[in-house]
Formats: C-alpha cells, sequence, structure tokens
C-alpha cells in the first residue's frame, strides 16, 4: 500500500466514524469502524465495521448504514481531498464482540468463577 493510499485508509476511517457519529440518526448499539480498505487508485473503499449491542441493535445499525451509504459517500466528499469520492461498501465484523465476551470469559477465569 502506498504512503497516500495509507493516508487515505486513515482519514476515510476518521471522518466516517464522525459521520456516523454526528449525522446519521438511528444506528443502535456502539459503531466502531475496525479498518477500511482502499482500492490502488482510491476509487473503491470497503469499510469494516463492528457492533457492540443485542442482536436487534446490530440488525438495526447494519440496515441503517446500508440505507445511508449514499449520504455517508456525500459526506465523506465534502471532507475529504480527493478528485473523486471512493464508492463505498460496508461489510459487518462481530469481532469486538467476540473480543467482548473472549475478556468476559478472562475476567471470570480470575475472579474465579470458572
Amino acid at each position: 500500500m502506498s504512503l497516500r493510499n495509507e493516508r487515505v485508509r486513515k482519514e476515510l476511517m476518521r471522518d466516517i466514524s464522525e459521520i456516523l457519529r454526528k449525522e446519521i440518526r438511528g444506528l443502535s448499539g456502539v459503531v466502531s469502524i475496525v479498518d477500511v480498505e482502499v482500492s490502488q487508485d482510491n476509487s473503491f473503499a470497503k469499510v469494516i465495521y463492528s457492533v457492540l449491542g443485542s442482536e436487534e441493535q446490530i440488525e438495526k445499525t447494519k440496515e441503517t448504514i446500508e440505507k445511508s451509504t449514499p449520504k455517508i459517500r456525500y459526506e465523506v466528499g465534502k471532507q475529504i481531498r480527493l478528485r473523486l469520492t471512493p464508492e463505498l461498501k460496508f461489510v459487518y465484523t462481530d469481532s469486538l464482540e467476540k473480543g467482548s465476551k473472549v475478556n468476559e470469559i478472562i475476567n471470570k477465569i480470575s475472579r474465579g468463577e470458572i
């Protein structure tokens, strides 16, 4: 990955996180941008995100993000300095949820509950 792509990747992570927090209504649970994979020409970005919350909150958040993708892309276009705003594809991962469960188990073990 080129230095420019890395800069764009970091900027997208920061901007999308902020847009989700400030501009998008209807998100349930805690949404975290885990990673952004940017194509070589910066025309496409795969945004990997996770949600901490109940199954219902996760599903509602996934639907909201899916419906809000054009608005998120528009907001990114206003903030990022690129000739072309990348096409965004949001991909859900449950890695934060799994990590949280592992931490919970470790804490129970350390307290002697397991």
